[in-house]
This record gives structure tokens, sequence and C-alpha cells, in this order.
């Protein structure tokens, strides 16, 4: 009763469309102008997989991704799948059990190992119940991304079998260049990450996600995915973006990223051009989810 009570009081901040497109702006930096989310979803028609890159805790990311979801359902019918980081691949038989109507959401909640802030997600997942799309649980089993980041990649060696089906074929690449200046950057320099495993810990992440993304398009050709995940896997077309052009090359993808701005009514769009095909800035005075 707990979790209902907490997405029953979220809903609020959803039930206008027309209120909550005022809170919101979605830049094309191809044309370099202002779009609505409905010339999103048919620029579509060209691309085979979408990485909506997210701020967890964001309200406005959270509508935007169902709508979108839902526009992409209408658009592409039986065509449209959804691929989560917030789901791991070992969990990817529960989350089909429950799609298929086959367990309580109860036995799904737990035996999934759901966020903390599920109730963010829970909409988009049962749109995709309702609607019967497929869900890609996307992202590496949390024991082995602690395990690289205390042991580094060549740890994963010694998994079994089995334990190597939930992951990409070993080695696995990592995305140095770009990639790795971004991260070393962001984390703060050589001396904030005491070593390469921290950056190993998060090629695994991305690896995991392409390779899921990959491996499902290839016995869904024709369709269309939509990725959630956090902003820094998919910004600029690196992290998981890369890591799924090199497991599926040819592949056409597109990505959004998305920025609170106190500038909010009068946004610098400049400043955010080289990280998507589409930028959403949303309002910063909206509630956080958590």
């Amino acid at each position: 009763m707990k979790f209902l009570a907490l997405f029953i009081c979220w809903i609020p901040f959803f039930t206008s469309a027309q209120d909550m497109s005022r809170h919101y702006k979605i830049y094309s930096t191809n044309t370099k102008s202002a779009i609505t989310l409905d010339k999103v979803v048919n620029d579509l028609t060209t691309v085979d997989v979408i990485f909506f890159g997210e701020e967890h805790n964001d309200s406005t990311a959270h509508y935007l991704e169902l709508a979108l979801l839902k526009k992409m359902i209408e658009k592409y019918p039986g065509k449209t799948a959804l691929s989560m980081e917030m789901f791991e691949t070992d969990c990817q038989t529960v989350l089909n059990e429950y799609l298929g109507g086959m367990i309580r959401e109860k036995n799904f909640l737990t035996d999934a190992r759901v966020w903390h802030n599920y109730k963010d997600y829970r909409p988009l997942i049962e749109t995709a119940k309702a609607n019967n799309l497929p869900v890609v649980a996307a992202n590496a089993p949390g024991r082995y991304v602690s395990m690289v980041n205390k042991m580094g990649l060549p740890s994963l060696n010694n998994l079994s079998a089995i334990a190597k089906t939930y992951l990409p074929p070993l080695p696995i690449d990592t995305a140095t260049g770009a990639y790795y200046q971004k991260f070393l950057s962001t984390m703060g320099g050589h001396g904030a990450m005491m070593g390469m495993e921290l950056f190993q810990a998060q090629n695994l992440w991305d690896a995991t996600m392409g390779w899921s993304i990959a491996t499902f398009y290839a016995t869904h050709k024709g369709f269309k995915v939509l990725q959630i995940n956090g902003g820094f896997h998919s910004e600029q077309k690196l992290g998981a973006a890369a890591q799924l052009i090199k497991y599926s090359p040819g592949i056409k993808i597109a990505n959004i990223a998305v920025y609170t701005d106190g500038d909010f009514n009068n946004p610098d769009w400049v400043k955010y051009l080289p990280d998507a095909d589409y930028i959403i800035i949303a309002d910063p005075k909206l509630p956080k989810t958590f």
C-alpha cells in the first residue's frame, strides 16, 4: 500500500499534457529550432533506436518518456519496444513473466530488484504490458559491476558459463578517447578515480546495454526501440550508444538529452548542441520525484 500511495501522489504532475507543455522546450540540433514531441516521433521513420538520457529524479523527463512511448506505439503499432537501464539482464525472465500476466506485481517488484524510485518507471512498464510491448532488461547485473569496480574487467573471466550469458562477449572493450576524457573530467581527474576500475565498471554498464539492445534488434528488425538511461550513458552518442554501434554496425540511432536550466524561458541552446539530436530544457521549478 505504501508503494501505491507514492505512485498516486506522483500522478498530479501529469494530469494535463497542456499544463506540462508549459514546463519544457524541445530543440532539434539538426534544424536548430524548437520542435514538438510529434516531430521527434515522425523523425523516427529513419531511426532504429532512440536513447532518452534522463536525470533519474526529473519529473519532466519521466513525463516525456511516457508521452514519447505512447506516441511511438500509435505511430509504429506492433513495431515498438522499450529498453531500460533500470532492469538487469538476469531479471529478463521475471520481467517477461510479469509482462505476460503470469506473476503478481508483488513478486515482480521483489524478484526484478526494481529501483527505489520504481514509481517513476511503473507507468512505462504498465503501458508496455497493456500494449504487449517487448521490454529489454538492458543493464549489467549489479554484482558484476561491483566486482569490476573492485578487481577490474579481467575478473569477469572467472565467472561461470551461465553467468557470462548475462554479459556481452568477453573481453569487453573500454571506450577510450572522448568518452574516457569526459568521464575523467566528470570524476574530477585521475586523482579522484584511484585507478581504472571505476571507468571499467562504467564500460561494463555501457557495453551490456549496447549488447542487450543489439541482441534484441538482431531478431526484431524493423522495430523502433526506446532506450531509457541516465544521461551520461548516451550524451554525444558515447557510452552505451557507441557500444551499440560497435555490436550492431549500421544500426541507426538518435539521442535525447534532458536538462533543467535556470534560464528556462530563454535557454542558451548553443552550449547543449554537441550532446544530442534533441535537447529538452525542463523547468527547474518543478519538483523532483525524490
